[in-house]
Order: structure tokens, then sequence, then C-alpha cells
């Protein structure tokens, strides 16, 4: 008799795989890139894309929200924006005298917030309880957010004019930060003849269900963590806290979130534990953006980050 979870596993890998390969047909060339996406998503985590415009930052999270079979909503952030343009606003209703309250954009399982840095602070926190607890309040009331909820941001480099820096604790809700990148010669050739745009977009069909999504999600929960595993995790926070690398070292929710992505590119992997393995594939994806240089408080390049961090042993 087979091993229920191997078989489990088995299935689940293969499914993971279908999901890669068809956003793939769309994502020409950036496998990497779904790969980190899925894992971020499935670690119920949210994800920051930052690029060029013209990249493709926009088609990702299309595409995944409708691979996943997911509620998918676009919101473009401008200069101009308000809270109530994310959450909603109260209208006045004059046959009953009451306000009711009609939901905002943010009432959605995928959510793009596209050129998130080009709105102001205010608007951009705005988001905070959303992404943190899966809620909204609002004139004294609180509102739930149908799981999964997942916000895909986007954001120009700061160089770019009419941008905003996030603000720290905006940044730290996001589990994940991946850079699209330019495609390779030979996936900008298929571009340019017209393959892997909105023709094959519409070709998509949906590979999974919310129901899917939350089961997966439920099941990385459980994915086993073992103490040399968690060890590793703390000499890596204790080690960015105390070295002249770094301007600030990372929080303990930092921890938490190597620990929940490494445990979810684990299980998408075949896998019901997690190694340090699985940490270091993605630690320069969710502790990029929350560390800064010691020197001139400037981002570290991922290489260099790498170079740092590889200096921590792997404990035994």
């Amino acid at each position: 008799m087979k091993n229920p979870l191997t078989a489990q596993h088995r299935q689940m890998n293969e499914q993971f795989e279908a999901i890669v390969a068809q956003i793939s047909q769309v994502m020409l060339g950036k496998e990497s890139q779904v790969r980190l996406a899925l894992t971020c998503l499935f670690a119920e985590g949210h994800l920051l894309i930052e690029d060029l415009p013209g990249i493709g930052k926009t088609t990702l999270a299309k595409v995944l929200a409708k691979c996943l079979g997911l509620e998918f909503q676009r919101l473009q952030f401008t200069s101009d924006m308000l809270p109530g343009d994310i959450l909603g606003v109260s209208i006045f209703d004059q046959k009953t005298g009451l306000f009711h309250f009609h939901r905002g954009p943010v009432f959605t399982q995928v959510l793009l917030a596209d050129e998130i840095n080009r709105t102001t602070p205010k608007t951009q926190s705005a988001l905070l309880e959303a992404m943190e607890e899966g809620q909204v309040s609002f004139e004294g009331k609180t509102r739930r957010l149908e799981p999964p909820f997942f916000v895909i941001a986007t954001q120009n480099p700061l160089e770019y004019a009419g941008t905003f820096p996030l603000p720290e604790s905006q940044l730290d809700r996001f589990l994940m930060r991946i850079e699209i990148g330019y495609p390779s010669r030979a996936a900008e050739k298929q571009i340019l003849k017209g393959q892997g745009t909105q023709d094959a977009l519409e070709t998509i069909e949906a590979n999974m269900n919310k129901d899917d999504v939350r089961a997966i999600q439920k099941k990385i929960k459980n994915v086993h963590t073992s103490d040399t595993f968690v060890d590793y995790v703390r000499e890596i926070l204790y080690f960015t806290r105390t070295s002249d690398h770094f301007h600030v070292g990372l929080s303990p929710r930092a921890g938490l979130a190597m620990i929940r992505a490494a445990c979810s590119w684990a299980w998408l992997h075949g896998r019901d534990y997690a190694l340090p393995e699985d940490l270091q594939q993605i630690l320069p994806w969710v502790a990029g953006h929350r560390l800064r240089s010691g020197q001139d408080r400037t981002e570290i390049g991922r290489n260099r980050l790498m170079e740092i961090l590889a200096e921590i042993p792997v404990p035994l």
C-alpha cells in the first residue's frame, strides 16, 4: 500500500508544476519569478514586485489569479487617491435615511495594487490592517476579508518621477519582494512575434479554485521545522542585528516570514519538512527589502546580500 503522504505530495507537485508551466506560457522565460510568486501566495503572504514599466508586472498578477481561479481586482494608484478609494465609502440612502457601506476594491481575493508608490504614504497605509489582519475597520465597524486574500503590489524604481517611498511598516507587510527583469533574447523574440501576450492570457483556464488554495495554505502550516532549522533562522536574525553590514537588523516578524516562505517552498517541491536549503532559496527575496546598508542606509544588492549571509554557518 502506498504511503498516502507520498501520493499526496506527488499529486501536489504535479499540480504545482502544471500551474508553473501554464503561467510560463504568458510569462515567457520567467519560471523562477513564477515559482517565487506562487510560494508567496501559498505561504499566505503578500508580494511586492519592483521593476521598470512594461516588464510584465501587471501581467503576472492577472495570469496568476486566473490560473488559480481567484477573484481579481486591479487598483491603479495615483497621487490624488484617498483611503476610501481602497476601502470603500458610506453613502446616504434618502429612502431609508441610513448610510450604506459600499465595498471598495480591497474586498477581493487577489488585489493588484498597481504602482503603489505613486500615491502618498497616508493612502498606502490604508492597506496595512487588511494585509496584516485580513480585515478592514471603517467608521467603527470591522469587516473581515474573505480568504484567501493576496495583495500583489507593483512599484517603479524610486528614481522615477512622481514616486513616494513605501514606509518601513508597509514594506514589512510584504512577505517577499521580487523583480521581473528584462526577458531573454529568445523570449523577447517570441514576445515581439505576438506570443506570450494578451492572446495567450485569454487561453488560460483555472487549474484550482479558492478552496484548493486554502487547503494548500493549511497544509503548509503543518510543514515540519526541526530545531536545527529554527536555530539557523535565529542565527540569521542575530547576525543581521550585530553585523556592521546592516543599519538595522531583522525583526522577529521577518524571522516568521522566512519560516513561512521556506515551508511553502518545501511543500510545493514535494516535502512536508523544511531544510536550510529551502531557506537559502527564498532568503534574498524575503530579507532584501527589510535590510539597509550600515554605511549609507541604501539597499544592498541581492548578490552582495547573499555573500554576506553566506558567512553564517548552518547549524549541524
